[in-house]
C-alpha cells in the first residue's frame, strides 16, 4: 500500500523491556543521592538519547511489559512460570524508567494481559497497512517472525540490522515460518515445551521438507526415523500449544493510536531537571545544563571537560582541618581524582609517601605522609593556607583515617590513572577504593594500541600540556632518589598535577565513550576487571624454592655440556653467548652458507638464521639454539623467580598490564608467567615448581579451541559450527570435508594437515608458510588452502570483509565491540600492508578470545562466593585460568569454574572449558 499524506513514513518501536535488562546487567551498581539504585535508569537514558538522535523515524514509541501474566498463561499455566522475580535493585527503577521516557516526550504503551511483543506486533501490522516502514529496536528472537519487506529489526548492542537473511541464518527458515520452527523446538527461557528432542536445526529441516507445522503433524507417520516419528506423533498437541504460545498477537485492542506516536521535541529543561535529580551530571552537561544541582553524583557519571587554559591552584595539606575540608569538598562534588606517591613501583613492597586529590580542573592538593626532605624551599603554592606553610606533615594514621570514608563512599566517583596500582597501595594500608574510573583504561578502550596510554603522553595529546616528569623531581640513574626524599614544594607541584591532569583527561575521554559506542567495552570488560586483577596480584602464587634451585643447577650443568659440544664442533674455544664471536665461527671459520651482515657490520645470528642452518643439517647452530633456550629459562625463570619471592608472603606476585596489547589480551611481567614454554620438557618442569599451599590444590581451566570456535562464529562457517555442536573431532571433520575422505580410518597425516590449516588460517598463513610447516611443496600447500576455501567459502568472505573494514576505519571490531587498530593497512610497502591485513583478520579472533576470558574472570569471584567456595584466582595465561582450591572443595569449584567459563559468551558454537587439578601447576594442566 502507498502511504498517503499524514500517514507515518518510518515507525520506530522500541522494546523497552529489552533495553531495561540490557542496561541493568551492562552497568555496575549506581545510586542517586537518596540511595535509590539507578544503573538501569542511567543506561536506558543513554541508549534512548542515542537512539533518538540517530533515527530518521517520524513516529517513535517505547513498548513495555505490563506484568508477568498474559493470555498465554490461560493457554499454558506453566508459561514463564519458572522465571525468577526481577532483581531487588531493579524493581525501584521500573517507574523511573517510565519517567525517563515521559521526560523525553516519547509515548510509551503497555497493556495488562498482553506482552510487549504483542503490542509491537499489532502496531507493526498497523504501520505496514498504512504503507510505513517499521524498525523494531530489539534483538529478541521472538520478534523475528515479524520481519518482512517493510519490517526490520535493529540490534543496538551489535549495531546490526536484522532482515530476512539474518532470520534465515538464525532459524534456518524464512520469517513467516519462524513460528512453526519455534513450536517444534520450544523455548526453555519462556518454558515453551516444544517437542522433546527437536532442536532448531531439525525443526528447520522438517518445516522445509513438509512446508508448515500442520502438514508435518498430519504426515508425521511418514517419517522414516522411528524415534523422531514416535516423538512427533506423541507430542503433536504439545506442538500446537507451543505454536499458540510463540505466535505474536497482531490484533491487540490497543487504546493508543499509531498517530499518537508522531515524533515531537522534548523540553530540554524538563528533561535536564529530571536527569539532574537522578545525579546524571554528564548527561545534563551534554544537554546544556540544568537549574537543578544535585548534592552528589552516581558512581559512573563524568565531569564536564573544561577547556584550556586552566589556572592551577595547588595546596599542600598539613593540618587535619584542611584535610577534612578537602574530603568534604570531594564528597559534595561527587567526583574526585586521586593519586598515590610511593617509594617504589611494586605496590606490595612500596611505602606510601603521600596522596593527591583534585576536585575541579586546576584545583588540587597534596597530602604528604612520609617525607624526610624537610619543608618547601621557595613554596610553589598558589593558594596556600597558613597551616600549609610549616614543615610539619600529618601522620599516616590520621591521614588514612580521614581518607578511608571518602575512598569507600560508593556515591563519590574516584578517578585514577592506572588506578589498579593506587588500589593496591591503599589495600596494603587497609583502605578500600570503590566506585572508580580509570583514565588509562578509558584511553585504551577508545584508542587501543594506536598510541601509548601514559599520563604524560595523554596530557600532551589531549590537553596540549607538558607535565612535570618524574625524573625532574627524583633524578635519574645513580642519583635518583625516592619520592619521600623530594622537597615538599617540588612534591606538591608534581603530585597535585598528577591528580589535576587525571581529572581533566577524564572529562575529555569519558565523554567519548557514548559517542564512539564504547560504553559496553569499558563498563563490562575493562573497569570491572580491575578489582579482580588487584586481588590476583595480591594473592600471588607459591613457588618451590628448592625445586627452582635444583632446576637452575640442572640447566646450568646442561649448558656447560652444550658449550663443550659447541666448541668441539667449532674447533676452538669461544664465548657461546657472544653473537659477534658466534658469527665469526659460523660464517668465517666454518664458512656456512646464508650469512648476512647487519647494519653494524656484524654477522646476523638471530633465531631465524640459526634455525635455517639447523634445518640444513648443521649441528653447531642446532646446539646453540638448545643452549640459548636453557639460558633463557635459567635467567628468566629458575634464577629470577627465586629472587622474586616476596619475603612477607612467600609467593611470587606477577603484574598484569591492562592497557598494553593490541587485541585486549592481558600481559604479565615481573615476572612474566605467560611465556613459560608448555610444549618443551624444560618448560613443563618449571611449571611443576609452582605449587599449592598445604591443604590446597591448583586448578587449571582453559578453553578448548577457543580461537577456532571464534573463527567459526564470526565467519559463520556452517560446517564447522555444526561440527562443534556435535562435539566432533574438528580437525578430522575438516580433513574429511576438505580432502573428501571418511573420518573412520583416516590417515593421521591428513588430520595433521587439516589442523595446520585450521590454526594457520587464523593467522593468515600463506602457501609458503604452510609448506614450510608441513614439509611439502608450495604448490601442494596452495592446493590445500584452495580446497579449504572451496569447502568453507564463508571464511574467505570474512577475511575480505574484515580487511575492507580495516581499510575503511583503521580498526576492526571484536564480537564484543572492542576496537583492534590496524596501523599500516594502507601502507605503500606491500610487506607492511600484508602484515597489517593478517593482523586485521586475527584481531576479531584473538581479541574476541581475550574479551571472553575477561568476562569469565569478572563473573568468577561472585559465582564462587555465592556457592560458599574459598578458591582464589591466581593467574590468567591467555585462554587458561589458574586457581588455588581447598582440597575438600575440588569438585564443587571445578563445576562453578567450568560453568562460568562456558557461559561467558553466547556464540553460534558452544564454549567448552576443560579443568584439571594437581599439587603443582604442571600436574594440573
Amino acid at each position: 500500500m502507498t502511504a498517503v499524506a499524514g500517514d507515518p513514513q518510518h515507525v520506530f518501536l522500541v522494546d523497552g523491556s529489552g533495553f531495561i535488562f540490557r542496561a541493568f546487567h551492562g552497568l555496575p551498581a549506581m545510586s542517586r543521592p537518596d540511595g535509590t539504585p539507578v544503573n538501569a535508569v542511567y543506561g536506558f537514558t543513554t541508549m534512548l538519547l542515542k537512539l533518538l538522535s540517530d533515527t530518521d523515524a517520524d513516529h517513535v514509541a517505547v513498548i513495555f511489559d505490563a506484568g508477568r501474566l498474559s493470555f498465554r498463561n490461560d493457554i499454558y499455566p506453566e508459561y514463564k512460570a519458572h522465571r525468577p522475580p526481577a532483581p531487588e535493585d531493579l524493581v525501584p527503577q521500573f517507574p523511573l524508567i517510565r519517567d525517563v521516557v515521559a521526560a523525553f516526550n516519547v509515548p510509551s504503551v503497555e497493556m495488562e494481559g498482553f506482552e510487549a511483543d504483542d503490542l509491537i506486533a499489532t502496531y507493526a501490522t498497523q504501520a505496514v497497512a498504512r504503507g510505513a516502514r517499521v524498525t523494531i529496536v530489539s534483538s529478541d528472537k521472538d520478534l523475528m517472525q515479524l520481519v518482512g519487506e517493510r519490517v526490520e529489526m535493529l540490534d543496538t548492542l551489535k549495531n546490526r540490522t536484522i532482515r530476512a537473511p539474518e532470520v534465515l541464518e538464525k532459524f534456518g527458515v524464512a520469517p513467516d515460518k519462524v513460528v512453526d520452527v519455534q513450536a517444534l523446538c520450544g523455548d526453555p527461557t519462556d518454558n515453551v515445551p516444544g517437542v522433546p528432542g527437536i532442536g532448531v536445526k531439525t525443526a528447520a529441516q522438517l518445516i522445509g521438507e513438509y512446508g508448515d507445522l500442520d502438514s508435518l503433524l498430519a504426515r508425521a507417520s511418514e517419517i522414516k526415523q522411528p524415534k523422531r516419528r514416535e516423538t512427533l506423533l506423541n507430542n503433536a498437541e504439545l506442538a500446537r500449544i507451543s505454536r499458540e504460545l510463540v505466535r505474536l498477537k497482531c490484533d491487540v485492542p490497543v487504546t493508543e493510536s499509531l498517530d499518537s506516536f508522531a515524533k515531537r521535541p522534548f523540553d530540554r529543561q524538563v528533561l535536564a531537571d529530571f536527569l539532574a535529580a537522578q545525579g546524571f551530571k554528564s548527561i545534563v552537561a551534554r544537554l546544556g545544563g540544568s537549574s537543578v544541582t544535585p548534592t552528589a553524583a552516581p558512581a559512573v557519571t563524568a565531569p564536564v571537560a573544561v577547556a584550556a587554559p586552566v589556572v592551577a591552584q595547588y595546596e599542600l595539606v598539613t593540618s587535619v582541618e584542611v584535610l577534612e575540608a578537602w574530603v568534604a569538598e570531594a564528597t559534595r562534588m561527587g567526583t574526585v581524582a586521586f593519586d598515590t606517591e610511593t617509594t617504589g613501583l611494586d605496590p606490595l613492597r612500596a611505602e606510601l609517601v603521600g596522596v593527591s586529590l583534585a576536585t575541579a580542573p586546576g584545583r588540587a592538593c597534596y597530602i604528604p605522609i612520609k617525607h624526610d626532605a624537610g619543608p618547601a624551599q621557595g613554596s610553589l603554592l598558589l593558594d596556600p593556607s597558613p597551616a600549609a606553610a610549616g614543615p610539619d606533615i600529618l601522620g599516616r594514621e590520621v591521614t588514612l583515617a580521614k581518607l578511608a570514608p571518602l575512598l569507600a563512599d560508593a556515591s563519590v566517583l574516584k578517578i585514577g590513572h592506572n588506578i589498579k596500582y593506587d588500589m593496591q597501595v591503599m589495600a596494603q594500608a587497609g583502605l578500600t577504593v570503590t566506585a572508580f574510573d580509570d583514565t588509562m583504561l578509558l584511553s585504551y578502550v577508545l584508542d587501543g594500541a594506536s598510541h601509548g596510554h601514559g599520563m604524560d603522553e595523554l596530557a600532551k595529546l589531549h590537553l596540549d600540556h607538558d607535565t612535570i616528569k618524574f625524573a625532574d623531581v627524583c633524578g635519574t640513574g645513580k642519583n635518583q632518589i625516592t619520592f619521600d626524599r623530594v622537597p615538599l614544594d617540588k612534591a606538591l607541584a608534581y603530585a597535585a598535577e598528577d591528580a589535576d591532569i587525571t581529572l581533566r583527561l577524564h572529562g575529555v575521554l569519558k565523554a567519548r565513550l557514548l559517542a564512539e559506542r564504547m560504553v559496553t567495552v569499558y563498563e563490562t570488560l575493562e573497569r570491572p576487571l580491575v578489582p579482580v586483577i588487584v586481588a590476583m596480584e595480591a594473592a600471588g602464587i607459591k613457588v618451590d624454592r628448592t625445586a627452582l634451585m635444583a632446576l637452575s643447577a640442572e640447566f646450568g650443568g646442561r649448558m656447560a655440556e652444550l658449550e663443550v659440544q659447541i666448541q668441539t664442533l667449532a674447533g676452538r674455544e669461544f664465548n657461546v653467548g657472544s653473537p659477534q664471536q658466534l658469527g665469526k665461527v659460523l660464517f668465517e671459520d666454518m664458512s656456512l652458507p646464508g650469512g648476512k651482515k647487519t647494519k653494524t657490520g656484524q654477522w646476523g645470528t638471530g633465531a631465524d638464521a640459526l634455525e635455517e642452518l639447523a634445518a640444513q643439517g648443521h649441528d653447531l647452530p642446532a646446539r646453540v639454539l638448545d643452549w640459548r633456550q636453557l639460558s633463557k629459562l635459567k635467567g628468566t625463570y629458575t634464577d629470577a623467580l627465586v629472587a622474586q619471592i616476596n619475603g612477607r608472603t612467600g609467593r611470587v606476585h606477577t603484574s598484569f598490564a591492562l592497557a598494553l596489547t593490541t587485541t585486549g589480551r592481558l600481559s604479565s611481567s615481573d615476572p612474566n608467567l605467560q611465556n613459560i614454554p608448555i610444549r618443551s620438557e624444560e618448560g613443563r618442569k618449571i611449571r611443576h615448581a609452582f605449587i599449592a599451599e598445604p591443604g590446597h590444590v591448583l586448578l587449571s581451566a582453559d578453553y578448548s579451541q577457543i580461537e577456532l570456535r571464534l573463527v567459526a562464529h564470526v565467519a559463520g562457517i556452517k560446517g564447522l559450527i555444526q561440527a562443534f555442536h556435535d562435539g566432533a573431532d574438528i580437525h578430522a571433520i575438516t580433513a574429511a570435508q576438505v580432502f573428501g575422505v571418511p573420518v573412520e580410518g583416516m590417515d593421521p597425516m591428513l588430520r595433521r594437515r587439516a589442523k595446520a590449516i585450521n590454526f594457520g588460517i587464523i593467522y593468515g598463513i600463506s602457501a609458503f608458510g604452510l609448506a614450510q610447516q608441513l614439509g611439502i611443496s608450495n604448490g601442494e600447500a596452495k592446493s590445500y588452502i584452495d580446497a579449504y576455501f572451496g569447502r568453507y567459502p564463508e571464511i574467505r568472505d570474512f577475511m575480505e570483509r574484515t580487511k575492507e573494514e580495516a581499510r575503511a576505519n583503521g580498526f576492526v571490531l571484536t564480537p564484543f565491540g572492542r576496537k583492534v587498530f590496524t596501523p599500516g593497512i594502507k601502507d605503500k610497502n606491500g610487506a607492511m600492508r600484508a602484515f597489517a591485513e593478517r593482523a586485521a583478520i586475527n584481531g576479531p579472533i584473538q581479541g574476541g578470545a581475550a574479551d571472553i576470558i575477561k568476562r569469565a574472570m569478572i563473573r568468577l569471584p561472585a559465582a564462587l562466593a555465592a556457592e560458599g567456595l574459598k578458591a582464589r584466582l591466581l593467574l590468567q595465561v591467555h585462554d587458561e585460568l589458574v586457581l588455588e582450591v581447598p582440597v575438600a572443595e575440588q569438585d564443587a569449584t571445578r563445576a562453578v569454574v567450568c560453568r562460568v567459563m562456558e557461559s561467558a559468551a553466547q556464540l553460534d558454537v558452544p564454549l567448552v572449558a576443560e579443568a584439571g587439578f594437581g599439587t603443582s601447576w604442571g600436574d594440573a594442566h
